[in-house]
Order: structure tokens, then C-alpha cells, then sequence
């Protein structure tokens, strides 16, 4: 089957897509703002997908996450007569894998140069400095962290952060302000999404721990935004622990 019609459910496929083939994209939902000037029908959340309208835009694909995306939406989908493929992204290698599989396998496209960029640039990563114990919360009020198994942790983890709620029973536990000041962690890790960190509203919650603000884009979103990702979070990383 010829792919000419995407909807994208994922922020990060949407950048993907836009990035590699921009004509296929004809849906994306309302929180995909990479690229800036993107131009599609906007289907609603990541959360809470407008059904209807993804339907009548007769897409031959829609992309999704199993994180990012509830299971009972895409099955209506499905029933709906619609295609759909999920991703599964918890590692930098299986976002490869995965982001190949949708460009090349499903949307028949070209293997895109940014891909190639981004392999070669967390492939040849110069060797990490000692290993630097953190926490890495992605929300506040209350707070929750990166905990075992998440993309983000394996993308800190090869620049030298241990996540020290790595071995957590959930992937993203919510836990106590004075546990995670107890954790003996050395640095706490802020991106700027999905909960916008800043100078002055994160740090001041870790009183003795430096602080690295990183960008939230370039420590979760899996498109072309990895082939930079390696430099920008390691000048964060680097900035707070010197």
C-alpha cells in the first residue's frame, strides 16, 4: 500500500515526518509545535484525540506511541477502519529501530540523512566523566520522576547520569521532596517539558544539589532533534557539575 495521507499522534513522529516528508502529514494533534510553521488539520490532544475528525481526513496511516497514547482511542481507530501503528520507544536504540520501521518500512520513504546524523552522534560520544548520581522530575505538584525503563533515563545514563530511581517498581514514581533530598543524589536534572522547569521554580526545592535546566525536547522527543541532543544536554550536564 502507497502511504500519501499521515495523521501523527506523537509530537515527536510529527517532527519525524515533517522533517523527512512533510507533503504525507495531513493531521497532527494540537500539542506537535515542531516544525514552527507546521500547516496541518490539528486533531486534538495526545490524551484526547478528536475520533470524527481524524476519520474524515481518510489518512492511509496513523502513528502513535503506546506511551503516549491511550490504548482504547487506538483500538477505536481500528474499528473505525483506520490503520494504525504503534511505537514502542524506551531506549535510544529501539527509538532508532522504531522511527526507521515508520519512515522507511511503513511510509516507504528513504532512510532520512537526520538519522543517520543522530546515530553517528550518540555513537561517537566521547567518553563519559565519573558517573554522577541524579534525580530527573518531570512534574511538580506532586512530584513524579524518570524511574526504571524510560527513553529519557537511557539518553542520561550514556552521558554519565545515573538515575538513582533507575531500579523503581514504577517507570515514572511519584515521590516525597525530603526522600528525594535523602536519595544521596549528587545533581537533580529539570527539562523544561512536560512540566516547565526554571532558574526559579525547581531548584529551589533541592537546597545542596546543583541544578541541570536541560532542554525537555532534546531529553525526550525521538525525530531529528537527536542528532543534537548529545551536545545540547551535554553542555547542560557539564555547566552543573563543573
Amino acid at each position: 500500500m502507497t502511504i500519501r495521507r499521515v495523521v501523527s499522534l506523537v509530537p515527536s513522529l510529527t517532527e519525524a515526518v515533517a522533517a523527512t516528508a512533510p507533503e504525507l502529514l495531513v493531521g497532527a494533534t494540537d500539542w506537535c509545535d515542531h516544525p514552527a510553521d507546521l500547516d496541518v488539520v490539528r486533531v486534538g490532544g495526545t490524551k484526547n484525540p478528536d475520533m470524527a475528525r481524524i476519520a474524515r481526513l481518510a489518512p492511509d496511516l496513523v502513528i502513535a506511541n503506546e506511551e503516549e497514547n491511550r490504548a482504547p482511542d487506538l483500538a477505536a481507530l481500528r474499528a473505525a477502519g483506520l490503520t494504525v501503528l504503534v511505537t514502542e520507544i524506551r531506549t535510544l536504540d529501539q527509538a532508532f529501530r522504531e522511527l526507521e520501521r515508520v519512515l522507511v518500512d511503513a511510509c516507504g520513504l528513504p532512510r532520512p540523512a537526520w538519522l543517520d546524523a543522530a546515530r553517528t552522534a550518540w555513537h561517537q560520544l566521547p567518553p563519559a566523566g565519573p558517573p554522577v548520581r541524579a534525580v530527573v522530575p518531570v512534574w511538580r505538584r506532586p512530584w513524579m520522576l524518570l524511574g526504571r525503563d524510560t527513553f529519557a533515563g537511557d539518553l542520561l545514563a550514556r552521558l554519565g547520569v545515573v538515575n538513582v530511581l533507575a531500579a523503581h517498581a514504577e517507570r515514572y514514581p511519584r515521590v516525597p521532596l525530603d526522600e528525594l533530598n535523602a536519595s544521596g543524589a549528587e545533581l537533580v536534572v529539570l527539562p523544561d517539558e512536560p512540566y516547565r522547569f526554571t532558574h526559579d521554580d525547581g531548584p529551589e526545592a533541592f537546597p545542596g544539589l546543583p541544578s541541570a535546566l536541560v532542554s525537555g525536547r532534546h531529553l525526550t522527543w525521538y525525530g531529528p532533534s537527536l542528532a543534537q541532543a548529545p551536545a545540547v544536554l551535554g553542555r547542560a550536564l557539564r555547566a552543573a557539575v563543573r
